[in-house]
């Protein structure tokens, strides 16, 4: 006789973990769906050479902050110097009254004027004319000499805080363009270390080619304005295949202003830190046509890059970090002016 038992229904709990693992399932399968496809080398490279370009301008920035800090080391270097040579002449003007004192009071009595030459406001004392009446010429002489250097070396003493607190930001400054600079620097390695071993080294062989763009370089026969310009540019030549660091000025290795600064001061010729201010340095040129080897060539809107012109629409410059020192046409990037120095 046939059974009539009816199937054993799953339970609830059952049905509730298969119902969960499925959505699940097609959750997963959605999101895999709808994920960003991995960038293609092109794109790395693009992101790449943003990363690269934004970190150049924060070098120049760096750089301004670091030329900064080193002017106000300096002067407040001065400033102490000066305080303590002053002290040192305030103690000895403080000791010839104190012998003044002690000759009176071995004689029986210190004059009172005397008392004051002594105190911690001479100035307070010299603003009493009537007790000026009391003293002879040569105590008021010696009175106004600890007042005089008194008073000078409190406005060091001023002038000196003022200083180390310009100082304390500029670190401050400099640092966080530090930051900034390492922290794109490392996104675009990371961005770099997402591509494949074949991409990596398709990428390296590009830009070693382009390294080598000074074997194949025509640089035309246009000749220099000065012989300051000649000799800045021939010195820059010496230096092809050169390592772009950043805040580097030579002279194994070098960041765009680095360069142009090294190579001028090779010609005896000194200029600014960065690309900024070096686009002061000399008389500008809006023109390319004006150009001359050895001219100073400034690109993008806020003049974060800068080389040196080479003829023929060739510019030698350091490019970019993982690049050398090379040659390069001064179409690739947007041309702001020229700088005659």
């Amino acid at each position: 006789m046939a059974s009539h038992r009816r199937p054993k229904q799953p339970s609830r709990t059952r049905v509730t973990v298969l119902t969960a693992t499925a959505a699940a399932a097609v959750a997963l399968t959605s999101q895999a769906a709808h994920a960003d496809p991995k960038p293609t080398q092109k794109e790395v490279k693009a992101q790449v050479d943003t990363l690269y370009e934004e970190a150049e301008a924060a070098t120049e920035k760096y750089n301004g902050a670091k030329e900064k800090q080193e002017k106000l080391q300096d002067q407040v270097d001065g400033l102490q110097d000066k305080v303590a040579r002053g002290q040192g002449d305030l103690n000895e003007l403080r000791s010839g009254l104190g012998s003044l004192a002690s000759g009176q009071y071995r004689s029986g009595a210190i004059d009172p004027s005397v008392q004051l030459f002594l105190s911690a406001d001479p100035d307070s004392f010299l603003d009493k004319s009537s007790t000026l009446d009391q003293l002879s010429g040569k105590q008021a002489g010696a009175l106004k000499k600890v007042a005089d250097k008194q008073r000078t070396l409190t406005q060091q003493r001023t002038e000196a805080d003022g200083k180390l607190d310009d100082l304390a930001d500029t670190r401050k400054v400099l640092g966080e363009r530090k930051k900034e600079i390492q922290g794109k620097l490392a996104k675009a390695q990371t961005l770099l270390n997402s591509l494949s071993a074949k991409e990596k080294a398709a990428m390296a062989a590009k830009e070693q080619r382009a390294n080598r763009s000074h074997e194949r370089a025509d640089l035309g026969n246009d000749v220099p304005e000065s012989k300051r310009a000649g000799a800045a540019l021939a010195a820059a030549k010496t230096k092809i295949g050169s390592p772009y660091v950043w805040g580097a000025t030579g002279p194994s290795s070098f960041d765009c202003s680095g360069l142009t600064q090294w190579a001028y001061g090779q010609a005896g010729v000194g200029l600014d830190r960065t690309s900024q201010a070096q686009a002061n340095n000399g008389t500008r040129l809006s023109s390319q046509s004006q150009l001359k080897p050895g001219d100073l060539v400034l690109f993008y809107g806020d003049l974060h890059h800068i080389g040196l012109y080479a003829g023929n629409g060739q510019v030698l410059h350091a490019p970019k970090p993982g690049a050398a020192v090379r040659f390069e046409a001064i179409g690739n990037m947007p041309f702001a002016f020229g700088v005659r120095v």
